[in-house]
């Protein structure tokens, strides 16, 4: 059995996704052994409410350090699934092909600082890009530079906007991160 740690800072979503397509099978031979979050979120309720070992530890400069004495030695995963703190580059080093992200855009267009949630959607829009998505990602010391796993796109419309990107990018975000972890374990699906 696969051990996953899951960071969080939101409500959730994509954690909830994770677990559910555990318990589904979809992703297979692997368990969330701890769930971390950076703040008070309600990704800490749904691992509470899933019996999931659960931390909060503040953001802060001492912030990779803590979370590197928090992560179990068996770890095999570490799942950044809407996090937004930045990792220290040593922590990146430290876990290389072991930690994976999830963003809401076609890496590596609208990556970086600052690159996050409507942000992203908002720069989409603005760019008058003709296509959108989402890309599960290794993460590296530099934001948003790692080599991609998995990437899908859909087209942008005239009628679109950063409300409805974000709904488009989630629905795909839902389709390609079980995918995603299945091929980092090593799975066959």
């Amino acid at each position: 059995m696969k051990n996953i740690v899951i960071l969080v800072s939101g409500s959730g979503t994509n954690l909830q996704r994770i677990i559910d397509t555990i318990d589904s099978g979809e992703i297979q031979n692997a368990k969330v052994s701890l769930v971390v979050a950076d703040r008070e979120c309600y990704g800490l309720e749904r691992a509470k409410n899933h019996h999931i070992d659960h931390v909060l530890i503040p953001r802060g400069k001492n912030f990779s350090n803590e979370l590197g004495q928090v992560i179990p030695k068996d770890t095999d995963l570490i799942v950044l699934a809407g996090f937004l703190s930045i990792l220290k580059p040593e922590f990146c080093v430290n876990w290389t092909g072991k930690i994976i992200n999830i963003h809401p855009a076609l890496l590596p267009k609208f990556g970086g600082k600052g690159m996050w949630g409507m942000n992203v959607h908002n720069a989409v829009i603005e760019a008058g890009e003709k296509e959108s998505g989402a890309t599960v990602h290794f993460v590296t010391p530099g934001i948003d530079e790692g080599e991609a796993i998995l990437q899908k796109s859909f087209e942008v419309t005239a009628e679109d906007t950063p409300e409805t990107i974000a709904e488009k990018v989630h629905h795909i975000e839902y389709e390609i991160f079980p995918k995603a972890i299945n091929k980092v374990l090593g799975n066959n699906s």
